[in-house]
């Protein structure tokens, strides 16, 4: 993780229309790499994650960057679906660029850059509609790529995806964790979460239950929400990839 980055959770709270979806939600993320969020439906793993980017605000409880006040960090929000403007391929990466206000030639390098990352550079001037699920998923981490964000939010970016997709996606979120962005994950993917994260939190009925390395919970979870989750969730031996 970026030297003094922190995500620190504590007692958040959320009840839109009386309902209760986070019960007093307590974490602190410090590890470097990939955090995982899992649990079942309605267990609050969306919600947190929009907590943390500031999509939304807590009823009660507090969102903290360690000493860092929440504006200074450079994050980014990859959802399920991403968003795509009708325009271009290039076009959609150069727009996450103004804010920067680069040179049109650093400007254009930088696009260029991304879309050889993620594999569309053969693509650039289509229309962004005009590709696969996969492929749209792709350019949404272009996108998110080009500005060299210091946290990545990822809500299920691989829910609707075949396999092969689905294996594109995860190396090229392995490959920003590896070059320094912290990322944290949302999966009902067991199997892709072992892969990829280094740690997990287990959240049921709105709040933390279980935080720890990636094979413990996986193999010796210490909760009985963790284990009655996990057991449901794992008919086959995926264990291997996260030891």
């Amino acid at each position: 993780m970026t030297a003094g980055l922190q995500i620190v959770l504590r007692g958040l709270c959320f009840r839109p229309n009386g309902r209760t979806v986070l019960a007093g939600l307590d974490a602190t993320i410090t590890s470097p790499g990939i955090t995982a969020i899992i649990g079942p439906n309605g267990a609050g793993k969306s919600v947190t994650l929009r907590m943390i980017d500031g999509l939304l605000q807590p009823d009660s409880g507090t969102v903290r960057f360690g000493p860092r006040p929440p504006e200074s960090i450079r994050r980014s929000f990859v959802f399920q679906r991403p968003g795509l403007i009708r325009a271009s391929v290039a076009r959609n990466i150069a727009l996450a660029l103004l804010p920067l206000r680069l040179p049109r030639a650093e400007a254009e390098r930088r696009v260029a850059t991304a879309l050889a990352r993620v594999g569309l550079a053969d693509r650039a001037d289509d229309s962004a509609q005009k590709l696969s699920g996969g492929e749209q998923q792709r350019l949404a981490l272009a996108r998110v790529w080009v500005t060299d964000p210091e946290l990545l939010l990822l809500d299920e970016p691989t829910a609707s995806l075949d396999p092969g997709a689905t294996e594109a996606i995860e190396c090229l979120v392995h490959s920003m964790a590896k070059a320094g962005t912290k990322i944290v994950l949302v999966s009902h993917n067991i199997g892709q979460v072992a892969r990829l994260a280094r740690d997990v939190l287990v959240l049921c009925q709105g709040r933390v239950v279980e935080h720890g390395a990636t094979g413990q919970i996986l193999t010796m979870p210490r909760t009985p929400e963790a284990r009655a989750f996990l057991k449901a969730e794992m008919p086959w031996q995926c264990f291997a990839a996260a030891s």
